[in-house]
C-alpha cells in the first residue's frame, strides 16, 4: 500500500490529523493496533479550549459538540474554605468547552468512511523503517498477515507508549521528565456535578477536582500516594473525602452515586525533543505528557495537529520545503508554555511529600494573592483558556 502520509495511532491526535489532511485532498492511512472498542473505552479529559473546538468546526464535524457540549465561562480555586472563581471569559474574552474526549473521539471515528480516512484497526506489531530517509515506511500484521505501507511522511500519534517516539534514536533525541511523588484516584458517577463549574481545591489532606462529563454525569479525583490500592477505596470512603476536601461551599451541593468506572493514574511531566526526525513527525502524547491538572493534554495535541497539518499542507499543495523543518521548533514552543502552566498549578495546588510548614504557607499565600489579584487571575485565565496559536 501506498499513501502521502502514514498516521500511527488513531487516538483524538491522530484522528484529528488525518480529518484535517482528507479536508486537503491529502491521502492518509491510519494505523491502529486496538479496536475501536478499547479506544472508545479509555476515560480522558473533558475541557477543551478554542484551539481543540475551532478544529473540530473546519472539518464540519462540530454540530453534536455544540449541541451537547457545556460551555464554561470560568472555574474556582479552593483553599479549603473558600472557592476563587477565575472569571476566564470576562477576562479573555473566550469560553472552554466541556465535552468528552471520547465523544470528540467518536465523532471524529464515526465520521471517518464517510471522509474517506481509511482506519486499519487491530494493527498488531507496528514498526517504522527508513525514516531518516526519502522512502520511510510503516509494516504491522493484520489478521496473521505481514503489511507494508509506504508513505512520504510518517506521522506518530501513538501515545506515550507507541513505537513512534522510539524510532529517534538516543543521539538524536533528548527526553526530559519530572514524575511526581502521587497519582490521582478518580471516580466517573451518573450523579450531577457540585457545582457548573469545575473546582481544583487544595486541602490540608491533599488535593481534589471537582469535574463533569455532562449535565448528570460527574467526574471526581482525589491526590494519592503512589502505593494506594483501589481496593482501600470503596464508594462511600472516596465520597466522605472529597465532601471534606473539596469544602464546605461545594460539599453542601455534592451527590453521592455508584461508580461507573474507578481508578490510578500516576502524574508525570514529559517532553520529548525534536518533533521530527527526518520523515518522522511526532503529535500529542508521543511527545510529551502534562500532569492532567489545567486540562491541556488533549488540548496540547490539537495544538501539535494544527501545526504539523499545515506543514504538510504546505508541502504537498504549495511545495514549500522548509514548511516540515520548521514545525519541531513551532510546537515546542507552545508545548513548553503549556507544561508550564500545568506545572505551576500542580506545585501550587498539591501536597509534596517534601513539603513543610513554611511551603503550606507559600501555597496559601499564593492562593490569597490570586483572590485578590486581577492581575494574576488574568494570567491563569489565559493559560487556562488556551494560548494563541
Amino acid at each position: 500500500m501506498r499513501t502521502q502520509v502514514a498516521i500511527i495511532g488513531a487516538g483524538p491526535a491522530g484522528l484529528l490529523l488525518g480529518h484535517l489532511l482528507r479536508a486537503e485532498g491529502i491521502e492518509v492511512v491510519v494505523v491502529e493496533r486496538a479496536t475501536p472498542d478499547y479506544i472508545l473505552g479509555r476515560i480522558r479529559a473533558g475541557v477543551l479550549e478554542r484551539t481543540a473546538t475551532t478544529l473540530m468546526e473546519r472539518i464540519g464535524i462540530a454540530e453534536r459538540m455544540r449541541r451537547e457540549g457545556l460551555p464554561h465561562d470560568g472555574f474556582a480555586l479552593a483553599d479549603g474554605d473558600r472557592l476563587i472563581r477565575i472569571p476566564v471569559t470576562e477576562l479573555t474574552g473566550h469560553h472552554v468547552l466541556v465535552y468528552g474526549q471520547t465523544e470528540l473521539t467518536r465523532d471524529l471515528m464515526d465520521t471517518a468512511p464517510e471522509r474517506g480516512l481509511q482506519v486499519i484497526y487491530e494493527a498488531a506489531d507496528v514498526a517504522l523503517h527508513d525514516v531518516e530517509g526519502d522512502a520511510p515506511y510503516v509494516t504491522y500484521t493484520k489478521d496473521g498477515l505481514a503489511e507494508r505501507i509506504d508513505a512520504a511522511f510518517i506521522c506518530g500519534c501513538d501515545g506515550f507508549h507507541g513505537p513512534s517516539r522510539k524510532a529517534i534514536p538516543a543521539s538524536v533525541g533528548t527526553a526530559f521528565e519530572k514524575v511526581y511523588p502521587f497519582g490521582w484516584l478518580g471516580i466517573l458517577a451518573d450523579v450531577p456535578p457540585c457545582d457548573h463549574e469545575l473546582i481544583y481545591a487544595n486541602h490540608d489532606r491533599g488535593f481534589a477536582l471537582a469535574s463533569m462529563r455532562s449535565a448528570t454525569r460527574s467526574r471526581y479525583y482525589i491526590q494519592v500516594s503512589l502505593d494506594e490500592k483501589l481496593e482501600d477505596w470503596p464508594d462511600d470512603r472516596l465520597w466522605d473525602e472529597l465532601a471534606v476536601r473539596l469544602g464546605p461551599e461545594a460539599a453542601a451541593n455534592l451527590t453521592r452515586g455508584p461508580a461507573l468506572e474507578k481508578s490510578i493514574a500516576p502524574l508525570r511531566s514529559f517532553v520529548f525533543e525534536p518533533m521530527r526526525h527526518g520523515r518522522l513527525l511526532l503529535a500529542g502524547d508521543s511527545a510529551h505528557i502534562v500532569p492532567p491538572t489545567g486540562a491541556k493534554g488533549l488540548n496540547l495535541a490539537a495544538s501539535d495537529v494544527h501545526y504539523l497539518s499545515e506543514a504538510l499542507v504546505r508541502h504537498f499543495k504549495a511545495g514549500d520545503q522548509d514548511a516540515i523543518g520548521g514545525y519541531s521548533q513551532k510546537a515546542l514552543a507552545r508545548v513548553w508554555k503549556s507544561e508550564r502552566f500545568s506545572w505551576q498549578l500542580t506545585k501550587l495546588m498539591h501536597r509534596f511529600p517534601d513539603n513543610d510548614a513554611f511551603d503550606r504557607r507559600m501555597q496559601l499565600a499564593d492562593l490569597d494573592y490570586i483572590a485578590t489579584s486581577r492581575a494574576a487571575q488574568t494570567t491563569i485565565a489565559e493559560n487556562y483558556v488556551g494560548l494563541p496559536l
